[in-house]
């Protein structure tokens, strides 16, 4: 299914929007704060040894306005 969100751990979306131009730029435990250039901002919780639950993915993609074909491009 080609619209169906990819099953990662917050790791693997922290480097997929490093490479759609968003940068750390703060940790707070284990959240990720993450601004893009033109000014959004985005949290990712990074919990090691577990997959993000697809809501909060699919939340996630909602606020920074991308698609999942597009995150599928950039892992």
């Amino acid at each position: 299914m080609a619209g169906s969100l990819p099953v990662l751990p917050g790791t693997q979306v922290v480097k997929a929007l490093e490479r759609a131009g968003f940068t750390v730029t703060r940790v707070s435990g284990s959240h990720h704060v993450m601004r893009h250039a033109d000014g959004r901002t985005v949290v990712v919780p990074v919990h090691a040894g577990s997959d993000m639950p697809k809501g909060t993915l699919r939340n996630i993609l909602g606020i920074i306005g991308m698609s999942v074909e597009e995150l599928r491009s950039l892992l």
